[in-house]
């Protein structure tokens, strides 16, 4: 049987894949599985629920809802909130668990299940497993006064907003910021934080209907800030995601400022104020290859992790370092989060600009971008990617050209029967004719 729990929770076309008894058994077997340490001290477990603003959410949630409070835990419904903040509040509220309802950065058919371990923490794999097991054993049943309550959590958008204000070094007084809310979670939240930490704010993407999340704008269509930028003559641009876990941003120019250089950024300001842990960054494999010269550059180590926000979280986690991230945006500041915090990691960028009195642009350029080639190779025999020796003689030969000015990365998609080829080279050319090179051996050698 495939696992149900992916990299990110559970995900799927809402009401096809993820149905309404999907939700209602995974919300049953969280209350067993997450809610047992409460129900053997005589106390009935609470969890916090908070969703992204797509239709499917509305039914998804009322699942969630009835499936915990069925099996006795009083619930705390905080509403449309980002992702983020659904995490932090299930720490602030001191909850047992926390589940989001939300598929990120995809469309709005699609829908799913993040849960929270108590802290607001992801699930262990091994969490992960015992729920998924637990779906097909008996269910509680209380009855009576052991049934749990439904209730509205009033202040939720308010402790969040508190939370994030808290966390700003400086104020954002002085610049004007565009912020791209993808019709998403964000869309509440964000534009009355900046404007609080003193920002001048004009918001495109903050008009959700259910339908139209990260439909044009967003994380994943920056040309409507850049634009928006552009015409507002603003000092940058912030770009959420649907559940606002990611922050992309512009500059002043309309060039994109991506998470690579976003952590760049907020590395370099962390040292040089004596807040970066054990002076590390953590990020993943794909990471530019730019990133990791800027931080030898500046004194900064930095580990290399799977890629996965998850895997960057267990790595902070296990090291306890300040600062991780993906170059999508996921940027994660383990002293004020558990997770990828877009509207977090946007404040800290307008901070730093504001602190520095320079341009985004001119903080970004401490990392150069190396021009990055990424090919999906499809219809092959994935698991013989490391041991084809044509394969991986190709690889080295390209590696010896490249000679410490580009590397190359070559990994098995986790979801689907191909390989991913990426190349990286100080020039586009080069980048481009290595990946094309390599992609041909490996359709020819792994062929099924």
């Amino acid at each position: 049987m495939a696992r149900l729990f992916g990299t990110d929770g559970v995900r799927g076309l809402a009401n096809r894949d993820l149905t309404v008894e999907m939700a209602l058994q995974i919300a049953q077997a969280a209350a067993i599985v997450l809610g047992s340490e409460a129900r053997s001290r005589g106390i009935k477990p609470k969890a916090v629920i908070g969703r992204d603003p797509r239709i499917s959410g509305e039914f998804l949630a009322a699942a969630v809802a009835a499936g915990l409070s069925s099996s006795g835990v009083d619930v705390f419904d905080a509403g449309v909130l980002p992702t983020p903040a659904t995490a932090f509040l299930t720490a602030d509220l001191d909850a047992d668990f926390g589940v989001m309802i939300s598929a990120s950065h995809n469309a709005a058919p699609d829908n799913g299940i993040k849960i929270f371990a108590r802290g607001g923490h992801k699930l262990d794999d091994s969490i992960e497993e015992a729920i998924e097991a637990a779906m097909a054993g008996e269910k509680l049943a209380p009855i009576g006064a052991g049934v749990g309550h439904v209730s509205r959590f009033a202040d939720a958008e308010d402790r969040y907003i508190v939370h994030l204000l808290k966390s700003l070094p400086n104020r954002l007084d002085g610049l004007k910021i565009v912020l791209d809310c993808a019709h998403g979670a964000a869309a509440g939240v964000s534009p009355e934080v900046f404007v609080d930490a003193g920002a001048k704010v004009i918001v495109i993407g903050a008009e959700p209907d259910g339908l139209n999340i990260n439909d044009g704008y967003g994380s994943t269509h920056l040309s409507a800030l850049q634009t928006a930028v552009l015409e507002n003559g603003a000092d940058l641009g912030i770009a959420h995601d649907g559940d606002a876990d990611r922050c992309l941003a512009v500059d002043h120019t309309g060039a994109i400022v991506d998470g690579d250089q976003i952590m760049a950024i907020l590395a370099l300001s962390l040292k040089e104020r004596g807040q970066l842990a054990r002076n590390t960054l953590v990020a993943t494999v794909m990471s530019n290859l730019g990133l990791k010269i800027a931080m030898q550059e500046n004194g900064i180590n930095m580990i290399e992790t799977k890629v996965g926000d998850r895997y960057v979280l267990e790595e902070i986690r296990a090291g306890g370092y300040t600062l991780g991230g993906e170059q999508s945006g996921h940027v994660i500041f383990s002293q004020y989060a558990t997770t990828g915090d877009g509207i977090l990691t946007g404040l800290k960028i307008g901070a730093e600009v504001a602190r520095t009195k320079k341009t985004l642009a001119e903080l970004a350029s401490a990392m150069k971008v190396y021009p990055q080639v990424l090919i999906n190779v499809k219809g092959v025999d994935k698991t013989r990617v490391d041991s084809n020796q044509a394969v991986q003689a190709v690889v080295a030969e390209a590696e010896a050209d490249l000679h410490g000015s580009g590397r190359v990365l070559l990994r098995a998609s986790g979801t689907e029967a191909l390989v991913r080829v990426m190349v990286e080279a100080a020039d586009e050319g080069t980048a481009q004719s290595w990946a094309e090179r390599i992609s041909r051996v490996v359709e020819v050698e792994l062929k099924p």
